[in-house]
């Protein structure tokens, strides 16, 4: 079988270094709020080129913190793209703000420009850009739209730890560092990932870094002190030490990943496939291709034994919870990548024979 992610395999090298460090966690009862949850903290705004970063339960929180953290009133539009995880549409409901859902691109992955600005109104007063698979959104012209307006900016980055949005010059700008706020999951399966819920939300502003200490922490920085309303969403000293760990090979194990993907790139050759427009700073959290004969692949894939995914079945508009909030949206793009996308392999230690067999089994398609 080959496996579409083997984490162990990963991360064997690291196993007893987390073994030890959490063994030390438990002497010390220091699980919350503890040391390396300000470590890590520390390391990952030095990562992603920002001041700041803050630890959280989960990306999904971090997505909401950071709207709640925000303060605008009840059903302000948030404009999001509609081919992703439900997590960032659901974080906007939950947070009580009204989700405006826009198409992606044809042959990439990110919100379309062009119907972006179609549905910009005076109510519009958050953009979510998704780095879906990895690949860079293009904050670059977004920003310029939105430049005379009063639109904050998020980006969601659960899939995007260390990408490099290469349209601002040759050295680039890594992504958690352009918007006023970017979120990250580090759920098992991301590109770094903990060993069970974990998120972060990094800025540039101190104003934003310190509301969130108070809202993901009950309203208040230290015991007692409760001077917001907030949320219990901290990220435990555990998951935190595991992270630690795990960033020091994060670059390391991106790079393995963008030559996998340069392999298939090269070696799946078939009409009937269509490989997406991926830039030069994507770290493929995913390796999506599109095909019309999506079930036909799926069949010869698992009879074969190759693991794999997608992401995702349904875009927001046509999710059970929320087709009949949305039953007059079509958005072709988006509806197209949901039925035709088949996500393959991309662990970063798959192996020279198992990817000649995949790239093999997909063009006997």
């Amino acid at each position: 079988m080959i496996k579409f992610l083997n984490i162990f395999r990963q991360d064997k090298n690291i196993l007893k270094n987390n073994i030890k460090d959490i063994e030390k966690i438990i002497k010390k009862n220091d699980f919350i709020n503890g040391k390396n949850v300000k470590v890590f903290e520390k390391n990952f705004s030095k990562f992603c080129k920002t001041k700041y970063a803050v630890g959280c339960n989960s990306g999904t929180d971090a997505l909401f913190l950071a709207l709640k953290s925000l303060d605008l009133k009840k059903n302000s539009e948030v404009l999001l793209p509609a081919q992703t995880y439900c997590s960032t549409l659901f974080s906007v409901i939950n947070a009580g703000l009204k989700p405006v859902l826009v198409d992606i691109q044809k042959d990439n992955p990110t919100i379309c420009v062009n119907d972006l600005k179609k549905k910009i109104s005076n109510k519009t007063k958050v953009i979510i850009i998704v780095h879906l698979y990895g690949e860079c959104s293009n904050i670059k012209q977004i920003k310029k739209i939105i430049k005379k307006k009063k639109i904050y900016l998020i980006e969601d980055a659960a899939q995007a730890h260390g990408a490099i949005d290469y349209s601002y010059g040759k050295k680039g700008k890594t992504v958690g560092s352009i918007g006023d706020m970017a979120c990250f999951s580090f759920y098992p399966g991301k590109n770094l990932g903990a060993y069970g819920d974990a998120g972060a939300i990094t800025t540039n502003k101190r104003k934003y870094y310190e509301n969130l200490l108070k809202i993901r922490n009950l309203g208040g920085i230290k015991k007692y002190q409760h001077s917001i309303i907030g949320f219990n969403s901290r990220l435990d000293t555990i998951q935190a030490s595991i992270l630690i760990n795990k960033l020091k090979s994060l670059n390391y194990n991106n790079l393995k990943r963008k030559k996998i993907a340069q392999f298939y790139k090269k070696n799946i050759k078939n009409n009937n496939i269509q490989i997406l427009n991926y830039s030069e700073g994507c770290v493929y959290h995913q390796f999506v291709i599109l095909s019309k004969k999506e079930k036909k692949l799926i069949k010869l894939l698992t009879k074969n034994n190759i693991q794999w995914g997608k992401h995702y079945p349904k875009p927001l508009h046509k999710l059970e919870a929320t087709k009949k909030k949305f039953k007059k949206i079509i958005l072709p793009n988006s509806e197209y990548f949901s039925s035709n996308g088949v996500s393959l392999p991309i662990d970063p230690n798959l192996k020279k024979k198992e990817l000649i067999k995949i790239c093999k089994v997909i063009n006997s398609l």
